[in-house]
C-alpha cells in the first residue's frame, strides 16, 4: 500500500512539473508574440514624432536598411520576421508613414501595406531660377530634383501648354500646397499647372486682357516689379511705370535684369560695363520683356501689376533715404535730379 501511495504521488508531482513548464513555455510563447506583434516598437518617447519613408519602387532589403540607419525602432528584427510571416514584403506602398511611440509592429505593417500616409503642408514662397524650383521641391517631395529640372527644360513638353523653358516656372504660385510625399516630378507639374488654371479665374484673365498681357507676361512683369520693390503699397505704381515703357516701345532699363543677367547676387550697385552684358535678360540693351521671369513673382507681384496704377511716370529711381521707396518722373530732366540725389548717398555710404 506505502508503494502504490509513493508512485501516486511521484505521478501528481510529474504532472504539476509538466504543466507548470508548459505554462512558462506558454507563457514565454506568448509574450514573445505579444512584443513580436502588439508592443509599442518605436524608439520615440509620448508626444514625438518620426516618419518612415518608403521610396517607389524600393525592394525590401534596401528599406530595412534604410530603417536600420535611422534607428527608429526599438527591435527592426522583429518586424521584419513579422513582415515575412505574413508575407507582405512586396505588398509594402511607398510613402512618408508617421510613426508615434505607442506604435507596435502589427500597427505598422498595416498602415505601410494599406498606404495610409498622411498628406503634408507644402509652404512655397519664393525662387528664382529653375534650378532653386528644383531644388527645393526636390528637397520637400520624393520627386527628384533633376528629373524635375529636366521637365521644365524641355520644350516639347512645355509647348503642350502653350509655354516655354523660359517661362514654364510661371505655373509655380506661391501658396500653401498639401501633398502626398510619394509624387513625382510629372505629378508634381501637373499639379501646379492645374493650380495655375485655378488661379487664373476670369477676373485675372479679364484684367490681363484689357492690359493687352499674356499670363506669362504679365507674371514676367511681376517678378521685375518684385525684385524692384518689396513694398507692396508702391508695387501698383512701379507695374504702372514699366507699362508705360512697354506701350511707349522704351527699353524697360531695369536693373534687377542684369543683376539676373550676370546670375552674381553680391552686386549692389549696376553700372559701367555690367549695362553691355549679353543676354535676352539686359533690359538695357533689348526693348520689352525678358523671354522669363526673374523670379518666381508673389500673388501681390502678380495682382499689383493686374491693378496697376494709370500715371504719366516713365522713370523711378531709389529714395535717397533708403527707406525702400523710390522717387518717380514724367521726365528726364527730373529723374535726373533724382538719380543724383541717390548716387551721392550711395558715394557717401560707400556703396560701388
Amino acid at each position: 500500500m506505502m508503494v502504490k501511495k509513493s508512485t501516486k504521488s511521484n505521478f501528481k508531482k510529474y504532472i504539476y512539473i509538466t504543466l507548470a513548464i508548459a505554462s512558462l513555455f506558454i507563457a514565454s510563447a506568448a509574450w514573445k508574440i505579444y512584443e513580436d506583434v502588439l508592443s509599442p516598437n518605436v524608439n520615440l518617447t509620448a508626444g514625438e514624432t518620426a516618419y518612415l519613408y518608403v521610396h517607389t519602387n524600393q525592394d525590401f532589403e534596401t528599406l530595412t536598411k534604410d530603417i536600420e540607419g535611422k534607428k527608429v525602432l526599438r527591435n527592426l528584427d522583429a518586424l521584419i520576421r513579422l513582415i515575412k510571416l505574413l508575407g507582405y514584403e512586396s505588398r509594402i506602398k511607398p510613402g512618408k508613414y508617421k510613426l508615434t511611440s505607442d506604435m507596435g509592429n502589427l500597427q505598422i505593417i498595416k498602415m505601410i501595406v494599406a498606404g495610409k500616409q498622411e498628406p503634408f503642408d507644402i509652404n512655397f514662397k519664393y525662387a528664382e531660377r529653375k534650378q532653386d524650383l528644383a531644388a527645393f521641391w526636390g528637397s520637400q517631395l520624393e520627386a527628384d530634383s533633376n528629373d524635375i529640372l529636366n521637365m521644365l527644360n524641355d520644350s516639347s513638353f512645355t509647348s503642350k501648354f502653350e509655354l516655354t523653358p523660359d517661362n514654364i516656372i510661371t505655373v509655380f504660385i506661391p501658396n500653401k500646397y498639401n501633398f502626398y510625399w510619394n509624387t513625382s516630378a510629372f505629378k508634381l507639374i501637373n499639379r501646379m499647372l492645374d493650380e495655375y488654371d485655378h488661379f487664373w479665374d476670369s477676373t485675372r484673365v479679364n484684367k490681363a486682357n484689357k492690359l493687352g498681357l499674356t499670363k506669362p507676361q504679365v507674371s514676367i512683369f511681376a517678378s521685375i516689379v518684385q525684385k524692384e520693390t518689396h513694398n507692396i503699397d508702391e508695387m501698383p505704381i512701379v507695374a504702372g511705370v514699366y507699362y508705360n515703357r512697354f506701350k511707349k516701345g522704351l527699353l524697360f532699363q531695369a536693373d534687377p535684369t542684369i543683376i539676373y543677367a550676370m546670375n552674381d547676387k553680391t552686386i549692389r550697385r549696376v553700372a559701367g560695363k555690367m549695362l553691355d552684358v549679353e543676354s535676352p535678360y539686359n533690359t538695357y540693351k533689348y526693348k520689352g520683356l525678358p523671354p522669363g521671369p526673374i523670379c518666381v513673382p508673389s500673388v501681390q507681384a502678380i495682382d499689383a501689376v493686374l491693378n496697376l496704377k494709370l500715371h504719366k511716370y516713365v522713370y523711378f529711381c531709389a529714395k535717397e533715404d533708403f527707406s525702400g521707396y523710390h522717387n518717380f518722373a514724367e521726365t528726364f530732366a527730373q529723374h535726373q535730379i533724382n538719380a543724383q540725389k541717390f548716387q551721392r548717398e550711395l558715394n557717401k555710404r560707400g556703396i560701388r
